[in-house]
């Protein structure tokens, strides 16, 4: 997949669209989600051109994973859900329904979530 630059979080990114920040550093922007499927769910995104955990992992600066990764941690501590528990989700490609071509880990909590996948009968 190919990084778009029309994407809705590249918008965001360059001001474009308004977004409620929740945190931003030099390599990160983190943002309420519009639609969120938990009490607490939060976008977390590098600010560079990432389609994927994939493309990131490979492609990024150790100063833009130790980014991620830790105001991952620190939003969430933030935000007041790490003393009971949270979800990161990172989606990846069609099979995981990724609907926007721009990196992004999912931060979800605030209530019990339930198992991670459905399990197959």
């Amino acid at each position: 997949m190919a990084y778009d630059d029309n994407n809705i979080f590249a918008r965001i990114l360059r001001g474009e669209i308004p977004a409620t920040k929740v945190y931003e550093d030099e390599h990160v922007l983190a943002i309420n989600d519009i639609n969120p499927q938990a009490p607490t769910h939060i976008l977390v995104m590098p600010k560079g051109k990432y389609v994927s955990i994939d493309d990131f992992s490979t492609n990024a600066t150790d100063a833009e994973i130790a980014a991620l990764i830790r105001a991952t941690g620190k939003i969430a501590r933030n935000v007041g859900v790490a003393d009971k528990g949270y979800r990161l989700l990172f989606n990846h490609g069609p099979h995981s329904h990724q609907e926007v071509p721009h990196l992004h880990v999912h931060i979800l909590g605030g209530r019990p979530l339930g198992p991670l996948v459905l399990r197959k009968e």
